[in-house]
């Protein structure tokens, strides 16, 4: 069976901004594993940078260890939901443990804490799981759709009708979260699947790009560029650079090139055609 690589274009980019220090930022993705995995880190000093490093070294560990072991896509007895999303919040809890107890251990990280977004590609679907503001979006036939909602005082307000969604980019408490990862002995994520289809484009980012740039404005891009991923990638750095660049920007984008489906998989199709 041919891998997920040969399925998935997968890039990412990662940058300090024009105002922080330190990238407390940190990203990784895996097209043979089909997996993003993105983190926004805060605490004093550099404990932001630590606890989003954990964040993503401890989940890649355990996802790749999990999938190595069983296919995402498989359906335990009397559960309607593929193993993928239990997958992902095993992930997590280890993440968040190992970032919870080295913030014990080590009086300068004391109180550190990261978001979290990442997506596991299966199957012509994708599992998607998230903590904090850092989002997934899907940009397919030309539109934008954001399908995390994010873990914040904000998005409650938003919620309740008390602040526009339109306004939500210059709102004072649009950084105040609701929930992060390494805060507390356990972390509730938030997971949900998706269908894929060819020619879909997925995009991970923190909020570095969000607070910088609207949808409408990274739909544009999208639309314009994705025909090269890697620029499409460092252009969007780049503009919310341009526009300010007050925090960390990271973006992962993956394109799905075609149909990965484990019961009508496209090589087996193929070899019909030529048969």
């Amino acid at each position: 069976m041919p891998s997920l690589a040969q399925v998935l274009e997968m890039v990412g980019q990662s940058d300090p901004g024009r105002v922080r220090e330190h990238n407390e930022d940190a990203i990784d993705y895996d097209s043979e594993l089909g997996l993003l995995l993105l983190a926004d880190g805060m605490g004093g000093y550099n404990a932001g940078e630590i606890a989003s490093l954990i964040a993503v070294q401890v989940m890649n560990e355990v996802m790749r260890a999990q999938v190595s072991a069983t296919p995402p896509h498989i359906k335990p007895a009397g559960s309607l939901k593929c193993v993928a999303q239990e997958m992902l919040l095993l992930a997590l809890d280890r993440a968040n443990s190992m970032i919870y107890q080295t913030a014990l251990a080590q009086p300068h990280c004391a109180g550190m804490g990261t978001t979290v977004v990442a997506a596991l590609f299966y199957n012509n679907r994708v599992s998607v799981l998230h903590v904090g503001d850092s989002r997934l979006y899907r940009f397919r036939d030309g539109m934008l759709e954001q399908l995390t909602r994010d873990h914040s005082l904000l998005q409650e307000r938003i919620d309740a009708g008390l602040v526009k969604a339109e306004d939500a980019r210059f709102a004072a408490d649009k950084n105040l979260l609701t929930r992060a990862v390494g805060i507390a002995p356990y972390v509730e994520g938030e997971v949900c699947e998706y269908e894929v289809r060819p020619d879909d484009i997925y995009l991970a980012c923190s909020d570095g790009l969000t607070d910088m740039l609207d949808d409408d404005d990274i739909a544009q891009l999208l639309a314009m560029l994705s025909v090269d991923l890697g620029l499409t990638a460092q252009t969007l750095v780049d503009q919310a650079n341009i526009m300010g660049g007050r925090d960390n920007i990271s973006v992962l984008l993956a394109r799905v090139k075609r149909d990965f489906s484990v019961d009508n998989p496209w090589w087996q199709r193929m070899t019909g055609w030529f048969g």
